[in-house]
């Protein structure tokens, strides 16, 4: 990462949940084109993604420019339990009044995990009107990001081929988890004005650590982009010791990136 990380230190989960809702629904009103948000799947984001479909913040989106992407999905039908897509259809989709038209999952049905990325890809490149990202036009205008205690982001898990890939914006990912997945890649992720990672927990405390130190064996700390990167942690995720010092930095450097 190239900007120095802002953290926002939450009470708890809940709290965290309410605070991420609040920025992204803000970022959303005030756009004046289309919005494009690429998802994250996980118990974390599902209570953001519950809180944008509830009363006290759906009336006041245009769901009409809401565009909507996964940053990875498991190889299952979209009504399987373990499905991404499946998890904001019930938490987010179905209570409000998103086209359909704009919502970009990922065609799991294609056969392949492969299949299912390329077409993925191609349905990338045929909202964004380029087959090659430029650096000055961000493909997405947000990103959630999850973090595994493991340190991976997406489907991109330590020592996987895919953290490799660089020109690819999709790839399989088979071996890595019992069920093959479909992961955008780092390119991919990147090109965002704006990522988010949502993080809750004392089980991520340490994978969290690593990331902010920028070790590199750990997946998200890869993640390398100019736009601002932000951090809703819940309290449980850090020690006392870091907190204090992170929610410093991260005063310090709010209100120029957010």
């Amino acid at each position: 990462m190239t900007h120095e990380p802002i953290i926002d230190i939450a009470a708890d989960a809940e709290d965290m949940a309410m605070r991420a809702a609040l920025w992204l629904a803000t970022r959303i009103v005030v756009a004046t084109e289309p919005f494009a948000l690429n998802l994250a799947g996980g118990s974390t984001p599902k209570r953001v993604y519950e809180l944008l479909a509830s009363a006290a913040f759906k009336s006041y989106i245009d769901w009409n420019k809401v565009h909507l992407f996964w940053g990875d999905e498991r190889f299952v039908p979209v009504d399987d339990k373990d499905s991404n897509y499946r998890m904001v259809r019930e938490a987010l989709i179905a209570h409000v009044p998103i086209p359909p038209a704009n919502v970009h999952r990922v065609p799991v049905e294609a056969g392949t995990p492969e299949k299912a990325a390329a077409l993925y890809e191609a349905d990338l490149q045929h909202f964004y009107g380029a087959n090659a990202l430029d650096p000055a036009r961000p493909l997405f205008d947000v990103t959630l990001l999850g973090l595994g205690p493991d340190g991976h982001t997406a489907s991109l898990f330590p020592g996987s081929k895919a953290l490799d890939e660089r020109k690819s914006w999709t790839v399989a990912v088979i071996g890595a988890k019992p069920e093959a997945r479909i992961s955008l890649t780092y390119p991919a992720l990147e090109a965002s004005a704006a990522i988010l990672f949502l993080v809750a927990g004392e089980e991520k405390r340490a994978a969290l650590a690593g990331v902010l130190a920028k070790d590199p064996a750990l997946p998200a700390a890869r993640v390398e982009t100019e736009a601002p990167v932000l951090w809703f942690v819940d309290r449980a995720a850090v020690s006392q010791t870091d907190a204090a010092a992170q929610t410093n930095a991260s005063q310090a450097n709010a209100s120029s990136e957010i």
